[in-house]
């Protein structure tokens, strides 16, 4: 042992610098990944309705006491709406105008919580640029709330919404007869925004005697027809009787408020059609686009695609036998219901029939189609959609993926993947000429698949490699868990329209899901291994615990007598291919090819002998099996509320025939008691039970010790499974990698860890990477032997 070190000495301010560094290398990195380009959102979508109530008083329970703001009206029993101070709005789904004002609420406001008889909603900037970007109103707003709720709205909340409706949704971008207009139904707007000298850069004047002049192009609109979608008859969710009680105890300022405002929506004033634009330079449309966010006018794209004429039209129809559910077709309505294409996103539950949606979209537009998606396998299925609902057939539909590059001139709609555009490194030439041409394209309709796993600076990728006039989103769960996804409000256009899961289920459209959490006890050995260990093998200790899987293997085995077909997730690939392999299963993860894939799928679906699979989280989005009822997690990632709904989703198809009971499909997550699984698996039901779903709890499966020939039954087996678990490499202990998906930061996917031999000549698929010395270890070197060597 030396002396101690001296306060100053070398030792000390070298592991300084080193610290220093480290910090400054961390925060560059945190700074990266959290970037977002702010130029692209407008000053009005940072205010935020909470901040409204700070002065408000507290009770001795620390709840906010709003009586003084909120006074109740004498008929207030008839109206459906609590409106608080702090921009939350409750609705009671008893009421007999529930149904106006779930619709009214669903285009002003975001869902928060929707259980059986009390829904909750929050106002948001986002949410009231959607409400303006579908035609409603700042007055009109206003007026139907004060008339739905059952007290005084607010006055903070009433200014809330002047301040972020004002501005929004006055100025449209659109295209029509292949120039670019700035379009408004108010002059004043107009005259204002040129008086911006970037803004008058970007008008395009066609002769020298215009410079002066201040002139507008006036225009009398035609009456805008919607373009009208063939529904499903008869499936209106109530019967006449009930809807004339229900009327009965109406008052009468909400319903004539709510026709009022329907029939200002179908047939327009002659005033409302007399618009003013001025034509915009097209090479200037991003400089454009830029300016107006920052002066607080956003403009709201839209696509007039009856009127364009450079684009050639491709021969695509909906098939008679293509029907629309009620909540497709009012999806729809709000995207095509001035005539135009409005660009923007559409949220419905999975396995609710996004697919069509977005077929319907690509033969209204009838312009050429890009539809981008997750995966290769989801290639496939969009193409297979398109056949069925659509007249395209193999010749209009082409494929770009690094499996199939069909030839794609002369067609009317590819299908690709968004890896496959935003490619950075080297590629094919075929690949390379394939993506000249989609570069030179114009596309008139780009339909976003799973829209919300994509974080925004791919996306401005995307956006920025391949010109569309109209952009669609489609998705089940808008959410993130890094709270990127406002970015889509601005990147793709607003939220057009989103359905209720409960009341989807309940009229039939979607499975009536049974959710379960099985509580499997830790057996004594693992625990106390998962106790001492401080490593990432705490995971696998608890993925791999015996109990869960002899109750993974009771559960299949339940369910394949019942005649179910199950699905099994495992994030971690150690435990999917050890319990799949164990049970004799096919398994699907990420190196599986696509061949073996498809043939795997194809068998669960057909062959009555195979009714189990195990799939990794390569599965999680765009994987269309309806035969599939029963769902088993047995390790997932974190506490993600997202991947928690989209495995939900996997199972979410309509069942035929199974009427009869009362759920017709299963969603089991197991997990190990009083493990870090427990408090990951509350974190992941959030989302699911906001959307009013509840979790039964099951202590013990009824029927499991007297299951014969159960694995895993006596102490010697469980050793030998855990001498496995702990001989486990550190990889085998993470969950697995999709490529793209980005590290934990969402930077470069680069880790440290220690390695062995073998992963010196990249047994393990590690990846050296040098960095680059920084500036500053020079600063001390000669100038002679900084020449040589610096």
């Amino acid at each position: 042992m030396g002396p101690p070190k001296r306060p100053g000495s070398k030792t000390e301010s070298k592991s300084k610098k080193r610290k220093k560094d480290e910090e400054e290398w961390a925060y560059e990195e945190e700074d990266t990944s959290t970037d977002t380009d702010t130029s692209a959102v407008p000053g009005a979508a940072g205010r935020n309705a909470e901040n409204i109530d700070q002065g408000v008083q507290e009770d001795e329970f620390g709840s906010k006491d709003y009586r003084t703001q909120m006074l109740l009206k004498p008929d207030h029993q008839s109206r459906p709406l609590w409106v608080a101070p702090n921009g939350h709005i409750f609705l009671e789904s008893f009421s007999p105008v529930y149904k106006h004002a779930h619709d009214f609420l669903i285009a002003i406001s975001e869902p928060v919580c929707r259980p059986e008889f009390i829904h909750e909603y929050k106002l948001t900037a986002y949410s009231l640029y959607a409400a303006v970007s579908v035609g409603l109103q700042t007055h009109d707003i206003i007026e139907y709330l004060k008339r739905l709720s059952k007290t005084s709205v607010p006055e903070g909340i009433l200014e809330f919404i002047k301040l972020c409706t004002l501005s929004y949704g006055k100025v449209k971008l659109v295209l029509k007869h292949n120039k670019y207009f700035v379009e408004s139904i108010y002059p004043d707007v107009l005259q204002k925004l040129l008086k911006d000298p970037v803004l008058q850069e970007c008008r395009l004047r066609h002769s020298v005697e215009e410079e002066g002049e201040e002139e507008f192009i006036t225009q009398v609109q035609d009456k805008p027809t919607g373009p009208t979608f063939a529904g499903k008859a008869g499936t209106s969710s109530e019967s006449p009787a009930e809807g004339a009680a229900a009327a009965a105890d109406v008052p009468d300022d909400i319903t004539n408020f709510y026709d009022k405002m329907d029939n200002e929506e179908e047939d327009e004033d002659e005033v409302n059609l007399k618009t003013v634009s001025f034509e915009v330079n097209q090479e200037k449309i991003e400089v454009l686009q830029k300016r107006c966010i920052e002066l607080e006018y956003p403009l709201l794209a839209e696509y007039d695609f009856r009127n364009d004429s450079v684009n050639p039209d491709i021969n695509i129809d909906l098939k008679p036998s293509a029907v629309l559910r009620p909540y497709q077709e009012k999806s729809l309505r709000k995207m095509f219901g001035n005539g135009r294409a409005r660009s923007g996103v559409i949220v419905l539950p999975c396995g609710a029939g996004k697919s069509l949606v977005g077929v319907t979209a690509c033969c209204t537009v009838r312009k050429r189609a890009l539809v981008l998606c997750n995966s290769g396998v989801s290639v496939e299925q969009w193409k297979q959609q398109f056949k069925m609902w659509s007249t395209a057939d193999d010749s209009m539909i082409c494929r770009f993926t690094s499996e199939a590059k069909d030839k794609p001139m002369g067609c009317g709609i590819l299908v690709t993947t968004y890896s496959m555009i935003t490619h950075t490194q080297r590629r094919s030439w075929e690949a390379e000429q394939t993506m000249k041409w989609l570069q030179e394209q114009e596309w008139g309709i780009m339909v976003l698949d799973e829209v919300h796993t994509i974080p925004a600076k791919m996306f401005r990728r995307v956006l920025t490699i391949v010109q569309s006039h109209c952009k669609l989103g489609l998705t089940a769960t808008l959410l993130r868990e890094d709270d990127k996804i406002a970015d889509l409000n601005f990147l793709i256009g607003p939220k057009l329209y989103e359905a209720n899961w409960l009341e989807l289920q309940k009229r039939g459209f979607i499975a009536r899901v049974q959710c379960a959490e099985v509580w499997c006890p830790m057996v004594p050995e693992f625990y106390r291994e998962y106790l001492i260990c401080k490593t990432s093998k705490r995971l696998l200790l608890y993925v791999m615990n015996p109990n869960k899987f002899r109750a993974c293997q009771y559960l299949i085995r339940y369910h394949e007598r019942r005649g179910d077909k199950t699905i099994v997730f495992s994030d971690n690939v150690f435990a999917l291919k050890h319990y799949a392999i164990k049970m004799n299963k096919p398994y699907i993860y990420g190196p599986t090819t696509q061949s073996e894939r498809i043939q795997i799928l194809q068998n669960f679906k057909f062959n009555p002998k195979v009714n189990t699979i195990f799939v990794s989280k390569v599965a999680d989005t765009s994987f269309d099996l309806p035969e599939a009822n029963v769902l088993i997690q047995i390790s997932s990632h974190g506490g993600s509320r997202r991947q928690e709904a989209q495995r939900l989703g996997r199972i979410l198809r309509a069942k035929k025939g199974a009427i009869a009971e009362e759920y017709n499909a299963f969603f089991y997550t197991l997990v190990s008691q009083d493990t870090m699984e427990m408090n990951y698996s509350r974190k992941r039901q959030r989302f699911l039970i906001d959307q009013g779903y509840s979790y039964k709890v099951i202590t013990k499966l009824a029927g499991m010790d007297d299951e014969p020939d159960l694995l895993y039954k006596n102490r010697e087996d469980q050793g030998q499974l855990l001498q496995q678990v702990l001989a486990a490499s550190d990889i085998d202990c993470e969950d697995e990698r999709i490529p793209g998906e980005g590290g934990p930061r969402g930077g470069p996917g680069g880790t440290r860890r220690v390695g062995h031999m073998g992963s010196m000549s990249g047994a393990d698929d590690a990846v050296y990477y040098e960095f680059k010395k920084s500036s500053s270890s020079t600063a001390n070197k000669h100038p002679l032997f900084k020449k040589f060597r610096g």
